[in-house]
């Protein structure tokens, strides 16, 4: 069974991860979230589910001001060839979201830890970082120590990188903490 956003709501709590959620009208793109969103405070989300030559796929979390160098991401990732985006179908499935909501809360979906979560080095510079709670119509704010707790807790290793075109990965492993 998908979880939504009211079981991603319930795993946190019962976990013990505080979290505060704004509802808004549906967000697409990063231009519309920051245009809607307010004055929610902490480092924002964009975020890109990819795939390489092999099948295998990545979930790229990234700062919205990051620019991300698709051309070169997977020399750093370890993805095999160039990547790509994966299909709407691959993100219903694994994720349980549909183009539009992408999260990194999505990977409370893959049960059976096929996603590699990337995570942007930028965001470890955030106090608090914000993500759609598998709907666009609601920004949820969640510690960045909570977040990567979440992300252990969810059975998923974390890849935390630098995003641009001549940076390297930090070296950096999440679940390491």
């Amino acid at each position: 069974m998908t979880a939504r956003r009211e079981d991603l709501m319930a795993f946190l709590s019962e976990n013990g991860i505080e979290t505060q959620t704004v509802e808004h009208p549906p967000l697409f793109t990063v231009e519309g979230s920051r245009a809607a969103r307010g004055e929610i405070e902490g480092a924002h989300t964009k975020n890109l589910f990819l795939k390489d030559k092999k099948g295998t796929i990545f979930l790229v979390v990234a700062d919205e001001e990051s620019e991300v160098a698709l051309k070169s991401l997977h020399k750093r990732i370890g993805g095999s060839g160039r990547l790509s985006f994966a299909s709407a179908e691959q993100m219903l499935d694994l994720l349980g979201v549909e183009p539009g909501s992408v999260t990194a809360f999505g990977v409370l979906n893959d049960r059976e830890h096929r996603v590699s979560v990337v995570l942007d080095e930028r965001l470890l510079n955030a106090d608090i970082v914000n993500a759609h709670p598998l709907t666009n119509t609601a920004t949820t704010s969640i510690r960045r120590e909570d977040l990567l707790r979440f992300f252990r807790l969810t059975g998923h290793e974390i890849l935390v990188t630098r995003l641009g075109d001549d940076d390297e990965t930090s070296g950096y492993e999440a679940n390491a903490q």
